[in-house]
């Protein structure tokens, strides 16, 4: 297959806009995690299984940006869990198709978890499939599927995928 350049610096562009996004979660900034979601998003995080069987259910469902700047506010203000670092790996961008502003994009992720007295772990794996808006400054998110597909999902789903 071949790809023009645009194509190229189009998968150029997303992957910086990918890799914000990780390094956003890994550092836990997430006050700013909202920002890459354009304010009628929708973003869950869901189980292989029930999204092949096109099932609504998600173990995480938001869907406004509200919901999402929710989330952050119950983390940091009642949420009790260990402290802990992760690493998001994203990996295999694909773009599936553009029209006009919309792209539709999928992309592979790793998360790793430390915990201070443990090795680090794989956390979880899976896909993101994507619908994302072109903006006057840069991408944002409209729709997010983390597809997940760890058969047994860790108690600590907490911060974002």
């Amino acid at each position: 297959m071949t790809y023009s350049r645009e194509h190229a610096q189009l998968r150029n562009e997303l992957r910086d806009f990918y890799e914000a996004y990780a390094v956003c979660l890994d550092e836990e900034e997430l006050e700013r995690w909202p920002d890459f979601f354009t304010e009628d998003c929708r973003y869950r995080v869901t189980g292989r299984e029930n999204y092949d069987q096109k099932l609504p259910y998600g173990l995480i469902y938001c869907i406004n940006k509200n919901m999402l700047r929710d989330r952050v506010l119950a983390l940091r203000q009642t949420t009790v869990y260990e402290p802990r670092s992760l690493r998001h790996f994203i990996s295999s961008l694909r773009i599936h198709g553009v029209d006009g502003d919309t792209i539709r994009a999928q992309a592979n992720f790793a998360i790793l978890e430390s915990l201070s007295d443990r090795e680090p772990v794989v956390n979880m794996v899976g896909r993101y499939i994507d619908t994302i808006v072109r903006a006057p400054d840069g991408f944002l998110l409209k729709d997010r599927d983390c597809i997940i597909d760890n058969y047994r999902i860790r108690n600590s789903l907490i911060i974002p995928v």
